[in-house]
């Protein structure tokens, strides 16, 4: 479900121009496709393909370019500048293929998140490097503090570039991690579904048994709050600039 837009949104969301646009500006062929440049950030590998598989999977099915942030890889014996082939860091890799995204690391380490000035400024630099006309974090109201870590270092980037990009929250596990969610926006992933179930299968290391039957739950009663069988729910930053999601 868009919430609002009507034609204009649907064009945006599709790279289409509106129904009839065409015709009455004299035009015999489409306007060229936009592609729109996301980044869905998450505190561990799995943490966006989780809470937003279906709709990144729906955005890559749309053209759209599509980044998942990731604050760590994973392992918290890392240490600066590891470059051991960390399991997790060859799970996102492959979840990101599934999804048709691109695997980005923050370079921080599981379980010892850093916010701090020098951190502030590192993030934006990185998130400012991807040009994003939209990006997905984690709610602040979450049990996990790699996830509260990750939440502020986005919103703090999101200020200082001038809140050029629209922001969206998204909820992971909730009850376990994400608490005190209340969506403003829900999108179809009835068709994606299966493709997000193989994404966060490919985490084989994390339990997806567990985790993926509590999403699924989770996305069967945004379905039933939406009118679908499967959804997934956002809660829209305030403030932000308009971004079309899917229908």
């Amino acid at each position: 479900m868009l919430a609002g837009g009507g034609l204009l949104a649907t064009s945006l969301a599709t790279g289409l121009p509106p129904a009839g646009a065409a015709e009455e500006a004299g035009e015999s062929v489409p306007a060229p496709r936009r592609q729109f440049r996301i980044v869905v950030t998450g505190g561990h590998p799995g943490d966006p393909e989780y809470g937003c598989g279906g709709t990144i999977a729906r955005l890559t099915a749309l053209g759209h370019a599509v980044t998942l942030l990731y604050l760590n890889r994973g392992d918290p014996a890392e240490t600066p500048g590891d470059t051991r082939p960390f399991p997790r860091v060859q799970e996102a890799t492959r979840a990101c293929e599934i999804l048709k995204a691109r695997p980005v690391f923050a370079g921080q380490v599981d379980g010892k998140a850093v916010v701090d000035p020098g951190h502030y400024e590192r993030f934006r630099r990185l998130l400012a490097t991807e040009s994003p006309d939209a990006v997905f974090t984690h709610w602040p109201i979450d049990n996990h503090a790699d996830h509260r870590a990750m939440f502020t270092l986005v919103y703090d980037a999101w200020r200082r570039l001038g809140k050029s990009f629209a922001l969206f929250y998204y909820e992971v596990s909730n009850g376990e991690d994400t608490l005190q969610f209340a969506p403003t926006d829900y999108v179809n992933i009835t068709a994606t579904e299966p493709v997000k179930r193989r994404a966060c299968y490919a985490h084989a290391s994390q339990n997806p048994d567990h985790f993926y039957n509590l999403q699924e739950t989770i996305a069967r009663v945004r379905g039933i709050e939406s009118g679908q069988r499967y959804a997934e729910a956002f809660l829209r930053g305030l403030q932000s600039p308009p971004f079309p999601l899917p229908a």
